[in-house]
Parts: C-alpha cells; sequence; structure tokens
C-alpha cells in the first residue's frame, strides 16, 4: 500500500519555507500529537503521507510497503485510486529498501537507480527525491517513505533528519498493519493463473548482478529489439527472456520457445519455419515456430547448436524480417521480436567455423549474460526460501526450515548445474523429507561432501581467498542472525557499520 498525493494539512508560505530546523520540530511533534488521536493504522499512514510533503517542502510523499515474498513495493495512489506493483530492485525507493540506508539524489533524472515507469505510469516527472527505509525494532524493512520534488533547490541533511523521524512513526503503524495481517487466513498461492506472465519479480535474487539485470529488462520495456541471453545451463535464461516479453509492447502477443539444440538437423528449417504440403509422402501443410509468434517473440534456447543451412535462413528472417516455408515459394512477413540463448561461447564457436559471425552480431543487439550461481552466492537464501514456498505449496505440505548449517553447505557447495539444480534439490527435500526441520545430514552427498575452503595451488592466492571467503561467509552467518540489522551484525563481528558496509560492498553482497 502506498498513499500518496493528497494536499498537506499545512502549507508553508515563503516566511515558513524559510523556517529553522527546530520550528519544523514543531510540526513534526504537531504531527506526533495528531497521529495519537488516530486509532487506525492506515489512517496513520495517510497522515504521515501527507503532512511529510509540507513539513520538508516538498511536492509529494508516499509510503511503499514492501512485500518481501515477492519482492515488490507495492502503492495505492489516492488521487485515481490506481494500483502501483513494481520490482523492489528497481527505483530510488527499491534502492533505499534493499540497502536499508537513507537515499538522496539531486537529479533524479540522471541518476541510473531512477524507474521511469512509475512517473510514465502517473503522469508525473520526479525532479528530486528522498528515500527513507521504515525498519522496525529488529532492523528488517517494512517498507519506504519517499518524498518528491522539493520546492526549492534539493533536499539537505536536515531534510533528512526530519524525514527519519517521520519514517519512524511510519514504522510503529507499518508494525501494527502487519501484525494484523499475520493473523489473517494465508493467501493462496498454490494455483497461480496459467495464463499469468513471468515478469522481472519472478527472477529471485538482490545481488549486484541480478540487480542490473533487473534494470537493463526495465529499460528495454518499451522496446521490441532482440537479444542474445547468455550463461551456462541451469542459470535461467528462459526466464529471462520470458520477463522481457512479458515487460514489452508484445506482452499480449505470443511467447513461443524452441530449443534448437533438442532438434535433428533434417527437422529444424520445418519447425522454424514451417512446411508446405506435399514435400514428402503424407506431409500436410504446417506452420513454423517464427509464422506461430507473429507479432510476438520467439525465443531460440541454444541458438549455437543450429546448423549451417538454419544459420543461413535464420539471418536472412533477421535481416528482410521474411520467411519461406520448406517446399513454399512464396515470401511470408514476419513481425517478431528474437530472444536467442546459448550456453556455448559463440566467439570460439565463429573462430572453428561452426558458427556464423554476421548472424552472431545480428543477434547480440542486446546482450544479457546470466551469471553462475556459485558467483552469486548471496543470493542461495532467498532462492531456498521461494523454492521452500513454492514446492509446500506444490506437494500440499507445511514449509521446511533448514538449519544453519545446511545453509552452509548450500552456500560453499559450486553448483554446477546452477539454480536448477538447487531447485531440483530443494524439491528433493521436500518429497524425501518428512520432518520440517532440515538438517545438514539430509542433504545430498554431493553437497555434504563440500570442503569450505577450496585451497589454490598458488600459495600467496590461497591465503587471501581463503581470507575473503571466510569474510564473507562470516558477514552472511551474522547478518542472518542479526535479520539483516547491519548495526548489530557489525556489533557481532566487531568492526564498525561503515566498515561492514565497505565489506558487503567489495564482495558485492
Amino acid at each position: 500500500m502506498i498513499i500518496s498525493g493528497q494536499p498537506p494539512l499545512y502549507m508553508p508560505n515563503d516566511q515558513t519555507t524559510q523556517s529553522s530546523f527546530g520550528s519544523r520540530l514543531d510540526e513534526v511533534l504537531r504531527l506526533c500529537r495528531a497521529m495519537h488521536d488516530q486509532q487506525d493504522a492506515a489512517a496513520i499512514l495517510r497522515l504521515v503521507a501527507k503532512e511529510a510533503a509540507g513539513i520538508l517542502r516538498a511536492d509529494k510523499a508516499s509510503i511503499f510497503v514492501y512485500d518481501r515474498e515477492r519482492c515488490e513495493l507495492i502503492s495505492q495512489v489516492t488521487l485515481d485510486g490506481q494500483d502501483i506493483r513494481f520490482d523492489a530492485r528497481l527505483g530510488v525507493a527499491g534502492a533505499a529498501v534493499l540497502t536499508k540506508q537513507l537515499v538522496n539524489v539531486a537529479n533524479a533524472q540522471e541518476d541510473a537507480r531512477f524507474h521511469a515507469a512509475v512517473d510514465s505510469q502517473t503522469n508525473y516527472r520526479t525532479r528530486n527525491t528522498l528515500a527513507i527505509p521504515i525498519l522496525d525494532g529488529t532492523g528488517e524493512c517494512l517498507g519506504v517513505l519517499q518524498v518528491l520534488n522539493k520546492h526549492a533547490g534539493a533536499f539537505t541533511g536536515a531534510d533528512e533528519d526530519i524525514a527519519n523521524i517521520l519514517a519512524t512513526q511510519a514504522a510503529i503503524a507499518l508494525t501494527s498493519i502487519r501484525e494484523t495481517s499475520t493473523n489473517q487466513p494465508p493467501r493462496n498461492d498454490s494455483a497461480p493463473d496459467p495464463t499469468s506472465q513471468i515478469s522481472t519479480r519472478d527472477i529471485i535474487g538482490t545481488s549486484t548482478r541480478i540487480q542490473d539485470i533487473i534494470r537493463l529488462i526495465d529499460q528495454l520495456r518499451d522496446t521490441s529489439v532482440d537479444v542474445l541471453v547468455t550463461g551456462e545451463s541451469g542459470t535461467g535464461k528462459e526466464m529471462v527472456a520470458r520477463a522481457l516479453h512479458s515487460n514489452s509492447p508484445r506482452a499480449a502477443r505470443p511467447f513461443i520457445a524452441l530449443n534448437c539444440g533438442a532438434l535433428p538437423d533434417n527437422l529444424v528449417e520445418s519447425e522454424l519455419f514451417g512446411i508446405e504440403k506435399g514435400v514428402a509422402t503424407g506431409v500436410d501443410r504446417r506452420i513454423g515456430k517464427f509464422e506461430e509468434a507473429h507479432q510476438g517473440t520467439i525465443f531460440l534456447d541454444e541458438v549455437g547448436d543450429l546448423n549451417q543451412t538454419a544459420q543461413v535462413k535464420l539471418l536472412r528472417v533477421l535481416q528482410e524480417r521474411v520467411i519461406e516455408r520448406v517446399g513454399g515459394r512464396t515470401l511470408i512477413p514476419t513481425d517478431v521480436r528474437v530472444i536467442a540463448a546459448t550456453n556455448a561461447d559463440l566467439l570460439r564457436a565463429i573462430e572453428r567455423g561452426t558458427f556464423r559471425a554476421d548472424l552472431y552480431y545480428r543477434l547480440k543487439v542486446v546482450t544479457i549474460q546470466m551469471p553462475p550461481l556459485r558467483e552469486i552466492p548471496e543470493d542461495i537464501p532467498a532462492l531456498v526460501s521461494s523454492f521452500l514456498r513454492k514446492n509446500a505449496a506444490e506437494f500440499g505440505k507445511n514449509e521446511k526450515i533448514l538449519t544453519d548449517s545446511a545453509m552452509r553447505r548450500l552456500l560453499d557447495y559450486r553448483w554446477p548445474g546452477n539454480v536448477r539444480e538447487l531447485e531440483h534439490e530443494i524439491k528433493r527435500l521436500m518429497a524425501s523429507t518428512r520432518k520440517t526441520v532440515v538438517s545438514e545430514a539430509d542433504l545430498a552427498e554431493s553437497i555434504r561432501g563440500t570442503t569450505v575452503a577450496q585451497v589454490p595451488k598458488d600459495g600467496h592466492s590461497s591465503l587471501k581467498a581463503a581470507v575473503e571467503q571466510l569474510e564473507q561467509r562470516m558477514i552472511r552467518e551474522a547478518l542472518r542472525a542479526c535479520k539483516d540489522n547491519q548495526m548489530r551484525a557489525a556489533k557481532a563481528l566487531g568492526i564498525s557499520r561503515q566498515g561492514l558496509i565497505k565489506k558487503m560492498k567489495r564482495y558485492s553482497m
């Protein structure tokens, strides 16, 4: 929920715009007294959002609620009742939620974190913004207070101090709402709409690598450019392709997927481009995947496995946007966005002569590189949590919990099969383990046998690698034990909070 857009009870004039920090504190105290007169938590949130704009001398203020399970920021704009939901990894508000740090942006339009889609949806232009995470007593993020477009200049340090006070007041109301909602019957997510589409919210992870991919997908939302998705098997290339499609102007049109590596050479062309009746005995006319995907998106998985003949014909389609069925003589116009994927090194394939260089450069208008899971271990807990929920619903069982030692094994394992292998391991645990708490002994033998520190042959690099691995593991464990409260985690580690933040940035955590 977001409450936004209403005029404040207090409208400052030119004289009050120049008021001191102390006089604005008086306004905050008046707001606090008004909040005490409210019995309803939602009414308190409306009051905070409505008054924050006036106190901070800004155009508008909003409160977003953070849905951790779906990694969404959710709002309700009261001017027109429009519902806004967007991926919490996008935008300045999302940056404040994920880092649990105040974010002050003087020029929103030039900031890489700015999420322009919300402005487009609300017909509003953001100049500058102040986003303050709303944290409960344990340090868990409940949402974010965002203030937009200060009347004069940019938001100052004094504005930040005032906004922090207001966010603390909002936290009290959000905590009350959350406690009330936990007493309500759980929502049933076990039977999703089969027609629903994959969005960026379905791509789990808050690592820097995943956030960059989410932002790129969002930046491409108004275009239909062709995209090449690369990465090892099991990294989620098709999910990214589906997210690209559902966030594009073609979302309402077909998404057609074809695994090029699973087709015999003699069937590739007919599958892609169709075949005319009578080409061979008993063959009827059949349209190909490109015609099925007309005005939509075709996803060509393992495009590097196409034979040379199919590569030539695919290049022609990309250049001329026409197809010709096998055995046909008619050129058929096609309006298709092509998203190709491969786990192969296409540049090396070009050197070997097995893949055409001109086709490669036609496909890679935009390239998205999917990271292997071993390079983003900080995303493993979120992935595990998501797979546990999904499989609990699928099997009709209660959700299981992993012990700290079991989670450490998952973090230390190299995951050659990437996210797909992790998902299959969680599914195996759900199906084969009756107890609610899953221990290290319940994990697959290959995972249990992982050594914590892999010692390289080079003695100098082995010490550095071992120390870095130990630091990262200790930081993860401290954050998990302190429920992501950075202040408490830093204290437990015996370092300053700023020192912890620097280490987390260095390790892209």
